[in-house]
């Protein structure tokens, strides 16, 4: 099952769009892993590629079929190499630099501040139980 022609003439304009050309780009081919048998074993169906002026790097081997994972690896990279060029990335470290600060451990003037509300409300709580008049 090759990929269709109106998939590679797509893939052929985003590359245009993001300004890649095909000799930007370090193809090998290495043997798959996994499930296969000897099939795996005797072919070189998994891609390697790499884009040589960024160093981004994507290894394919998702499908049995080389060519088919020729297009994968070059639609994830083109992927990877969009969000560097408008600037995702920035926004991921973002997002996790801001989910570092909130797992990083509280200070002591946090601690005790905490300490000091869970106290109070412990307190109001225990103002509400009943009411016992002694005779």
């Amino acid at each position: 099952m090759p990929v269709s022609t109106e998939k590679e003439n797509a893939l052929a304009t985003r590359m245009k769009e993001l300004g890649v050309s095909e000799s930007d780009f370090e193809e090998t081919f290495v043997r798959s892993s996994g499930p296969g048998g000897q099939k795996v074993n005797k072919t070189s169906s998994c891609v390697h590629l790499v884009h040589i002026s960024t160093g981004l790097s994507v290894k394919c081997q998702r499908e049995r079929s080389q060519s088919l994972n020729r297009y994968l690896a070059r639609k994830i990279l083109l992927d990877k190499i969009e969000r560097v060029q408008k600037g995702f990335i920035e926004a991921e470290k973002e997002k996790i630099e801001k989910i570092r600060r909130q797992k990083r451990k509280r200070s002591k003037r946090a601690k005790e501040k905490i300490l000091t509300a869970k106290h109070q409300q412990a307190e109001k709580k225990s103002l509400r139980g009943r009411v016992v008049v002694d005779e």
